[in-house]
């Protein structure tokens, strides 16, 4: 069934629609017009209104438009795909599953994609806070986000060629793995397990602390202070210098220099933690008298275990 430039308004116009291809049609004032569809592809088509896709199944759509009041509009929904879109309202998409992205831009993502499984975005543009909370299963190519909270309880995720300007990154996450990207916010990944960042640009304040089991390969730490602070099992290779590293409690962390190394031993065992400085001229200082009491120094040498 065909159904093209039409406009509805009122409660669940298209109830449990199935097998049909709608087009250029515009839903205007009125919830869940599309509530329980069953096979849909949608084309060219506007929702104005609350909770437009909730508890389908088989939903194919592009070039669509959300609008500021079509807010909590994608529900409860499995297999879902949405191209070249533009997404206007916040809290879309929770709880669903089978969700692929590609070339849309969601312009208020707050709250957006939380809860969800099964997660492949392409060439996606995000603003909001919490957008991806509590998600599983995520890859993301391209995609860039300017919002703080991104991926808050997330499992599972893989990020290729992406921006994110975002305080609070990769909170309370297990399993993350990030390469050829720039992340740009204070305090990354707290609370994080298995935390792996691969030819990465970093910047941020008290960033990548309290993480188990972190990997750095080829990664730059710019204007980042206080990192590493009660990390384990570190593997960290960093091309830059470090502003300050703090009380990391076992693993080894490769820079070309770090500025401030401080390591209080009433608060961790200096002697699990491994810092190498490939700038042997490089002035490093230590800034916790403490630390230097149990032999925690760089001051240019090549190798400082502590």
């Amino acid at each position: 069934m065909k159904i093209e430039n039409q406009y509805y308004e009122g409660e669940r116009p298209l109830f449990a629609q199935h097998d049909s291809r709608i087009v250029n049609t515009t839903f205007g004032t009125g919830e869940s017009p599309l509530k329980e569809g069953r096979n849909l592809e949608l084309s060219g088509d506007i929702f104005q209104w609350k909770y437009p896709l909730w508890y389908c199944r088989k939903v194919t759509a592009d070039h669509m438009v959300f609008e500021e009041m079509s807010r909590s509009g994608i529900w409860y929904t499995h297999d879902i795909s949405l191209t070249d879109s533009s997404i206007q309202a916040p809290k879309e998409f929770r709880r669903c599953s089978g969700i692929t992205l590609k070339n849309d831009h969601f312009s208020n993502a707050a709250e957006t994609l939380w809860n969800c499984d099964d997660i492949h975005m392409t060439d996606v543009q995000i603003n909001g806070d919490y957008f991806g909370m509590n998600s599983t299963n995520i890859y993301a190519e391209r995609l860039n986000v300017i919002g703080n909270y991104v991926f808050d309880g997330a499992k599972n995720v893989e990020v290729h060629d992406s921006t994110f300007v975002s305080k609070d990154a990769f909170w309370n996450c297990e399993n993350v793995v990030i390469y050829d990207s720039v992340i740009d916010g204070e305090y990354l990944a707290w609370n994080t397990k298995n935390l792996t960042l691969i030819n990465c640009t970093i910047e941020s304040e008290q960033g990548l602390c309290y993480v188990e089991h972190l990997t750095l390969r080829n990664c730059k730490l710019l204007h980042t202070n206080l990192a590493f602070e009660y990390c384990s099992d570190i593997d960290a290779d960093v091309r830059s210098r470090i502003d300050s590293v703090k009380n990391p409690e076992s693993g080894v962390i490769t820079a070309d220099g770090i500025d401030d190394i401080i390591m209080d031993p009433t608060a961790i065992d200096p002697m699990k933690t491994h810092i190498v400085c490939r700038d042997r001229g490089s002035g490093n200082t230590v800034a916790d008298s403490d630390a230097i009491a149990t032999g925690a120094t760089a001051l240019g040498k090549e190798k400082a275990h502590v």
